[in-house]
């Protein structure tokens, strides 16, 4: 075992340490030599402890647009109305059986509810709001809620999901709840909260315990109907301890922690690790109505204006967005690099051209490079399963297994298919024994299905590099394996800015080819069209076809290999689908949803007679 230095982040982070173990089968074993210190019993303890601690300091805020102030609830304020919610929760009769369901986004509301269902033992399930607002068939909500069979389902109003609760009637006897008053035939949220706090909740609470249910969270459904990963209390607190572990500043009397967040809390990043993250260290979280996307992240840039954060989550679409606010912005950029202490991307790698634009900015503004961190892990693993507590040279360094947690690394192909055991992981899926076994490998390791390859395989505590999803790559028929995962950020960076993602075909061929969703805005910009020019317009307009193909070669300089660079790209001029699985709140796509979908596409693109795609 070794250690690296830490002089660069000094009183930010623990110095990674890793210890591994070669097997005679020849698999790896990796894991910290720190062992997990105690968790707490439950998330609701850390509630009760900062409403004793610190009652009058602000735990949650939000504002209804730019222009309002900002309104805040303390840590005692939250937990009077927790118990308020909890009381009604118990009175209901709700249960694991029958938990409660949110199925709006993040707000003060739902973030109080979901706490008081938890505080006494009730799952809450978070569901994307997309499968209510911009499904068309709300065929995998009408699944989530015949699973769940709730006795409470939360809305901020009933007017936007009207379409929705139709949909789903007929499947529940819940009690609507809303966040608005006088909203028909729904029971106010503030009334939920005012209820008197009974005997039973005390009762109820001290009866939690780290194997109690704390949520359930749905993974994406690309594949099929959406499956409920169970998250105990356990794998929220031990997660969390980790983390507190591994990012030392977080330790008492080092400085406050605030966030300005937007990720969705019906995923584990957002939830589980940001919302779980400012609670147990008694923080603040300023919810960003905004979020990287177009016509909202103006939003979040007026928010950040308002409330600079201590560390500055975000996806990489994200960080795309901010890059060009911050060049356009003298002042944003200034406080940006001067007060977050640093950055932390996931929910995909990040193309390192916009790691070494965020970089470049940075030593312009500061004279320092802004940190930037990293990590791993799914909705099962609640999500913490390595933590890039480090500077790392370049992007895509997803660190080291977390205190507690053992990785196994096992030969699959030409990669190094990676395995994750420890009290972060979840015991299952809701009402799913047959796809609980096949997800865990006779040890005990959930069966993950990502790929990693060590940055040093003599000095493992310099962390791993994803490597993709082993069941997305795929073999060329000269035998040569596609990394479909290294290849995409590849393309992005060298299509950069005309391409917001990228779906890798080729599939039984002899080439790799490309599906791209275009970046609409920057497209147009580059064709010289006006904002109104419509998107058949854009993706044919001969400067951007040149600008494309231009990208294509530059990725076959870097990559000259078959496996390495596409001959062909094909412009999508449809977003990903929410209905078909294509792309999730965080923006992830999923390749396998996308080829499926959009076989056509794929059929074009191979077609050596069609004119649409655009070759090298």
């Amino acid at each position: 075992m070794t250690v690296a230095p830490r002089d660069d982040v000094a009183g930010l982070f623990a110095s990674p340490r890793t210890v591994a173990e070669h097997r005679a089968d020849g698999s790896i074993l990796l894991r910290s030599p720190e062992p997990l210190g105690n968790s707490a019993r439950c998330v609701g303890d850390w509630l009760e402890h900062f409403a004793r601690q610190t009652p009058d300091a602000i735990f949650l805020a939000e504002r209804g647009n730019i222009d309002a102030p900002w309104t805040t609830v303390s840590y005692a304020e939250a937990l009077r109305k927790v118990r308020g919610a909890a009381s009604w929760i118990l009175a209901q009769g709700l249960s694991a059986e029958r938990p409660l369901a949110i199925l709006s986004d993040n707000s003060v509301d739902h973030a109080l509810l979901a706490l008081a269902a938890q505080h006494v033992g009730v799952p809450s399930a978070a569901i994307s709001p997309a499968y209510s607002l911009i499904s068309r068939d709300f065929e995998k909500l009408r699944s989530m809620i015949t699973l769940l069979d709730p006795g409470a389902i939360y809305v901020s109003a009933t007017g936007p999901f009207t379409a929705a609760l139709a949909a789903i009637a007929p499947l529940h006897r819940a009690q609507i709840i809303s966040g608005k008053e006088d909203d028909g035939a729904a029971l106010p949220f503030r009334a939920v909260a005012a209820t008197p706090e009974s005997p039973e909740v005390a009762t109820a609470f001290a009866a939690v315990t780290p194997d109690t249910i704390a949520k359930f969270l749905f993974t994406s459904g690309s594949t099929g109907t959406p499956k409920a990963v169970i998250n105990t209390q356990r794998m929220l607190t031990s997660s969390q301890q980790a983390k507190a572990q591994t990012w030392t500043f977080l330790q008492p009397g080092r400085g406050d922690l605030v966030i300005l967040d937007w990720l969705p809390w019906s995923h584990t990043f957002g939830a589980n690790h940001n919302f779980n993250l400012v609670l147990r260290n008694g923080g603040s979280l300023y919810i960003d109505g905004g979020k990287p996307a177009p016509g909202l992240f103006a939003t979040s840039l007026a928010n950040l204006r308002s409330v600079m954060p201590t560390v500055y989550f975000n996806v990489p679409r994200g960080f795309d967005m901010l890059i060009a606010a911050l060049r356009g912005d003298e002042e944003l950029c200034r406080r940006f690099f001067s007060e977050v202490r640093f950055a932390f991307y996931a929910g995909a790698a990040l193309p390192q051209n916009l790691w070494d634009a965020l970089e470049e900015l940075s030593l312009k503004t500061v004279g320092r490079a802004l940190p930037m961190v990293s990590a791993w892990g799914s909705t099962e693993t609640s999500p913490l399963a390595t933590d890039c507590h480090f500077l790392a040279e370049r992007s895509g360094n997803i660190g080291v297994p977390i205190p507690g947690t053992e990785l196994k690394l096992v030969t699959s192909g030409d990669k190094l298919e990676v395995r994750v055991r420890g009290p972060n992981v979840t015991p299952g899926y809701w009402k799913a024994p047959e796809l609980t076994r096949q997800a865990f490998d006779e040890e005990g390791f959930y069966l993950i299905g990502d790929a990693v390859k060590l940055a040093d395989s003599a000095r493992p505590e310099r962390g791993l590099f994803f490597d993709g999803r082993v069941a997305e790559d795929f073999k060329l028929n000269s035998g040569t394996w596609v990394s479909v995962g290294t290849l995409r950020v590849a393309g992005i960076a060298a299509l950069a800015p005309l391409a917001q993602d990228i779906v890798v075909a080729g599939h039984g061929g002899d080439e790799v080819r490309f599906l791209i969703f275009p970046n609409i805005a920057a497209c147009r910009a580059h064709a010289g069209l006006p904002d109104a020019a419509d998107v058949s317009e854009v993706l044919a307009h001969d400067k951007v076809r040149t600008a494309i193909a231009q990208g294509l070669a530059r990725l076959k300089q870097q990559g000259p290999n078959s496996s390495g660079h596409a001959t062909r790209a094909l412009l999508l001029a449809e977003p990903p689908s929410v209905d078909g699985g294509e792309i999730t709140d965080k923006g992830y796509i999923n390749q396998r949803a996308v080829l499926t979908r959009r076989a056509d596409a794929v059929t074009r693109l191979n077609d050596d007679a069609s004119s649409e795609w655009i070759g090298l």
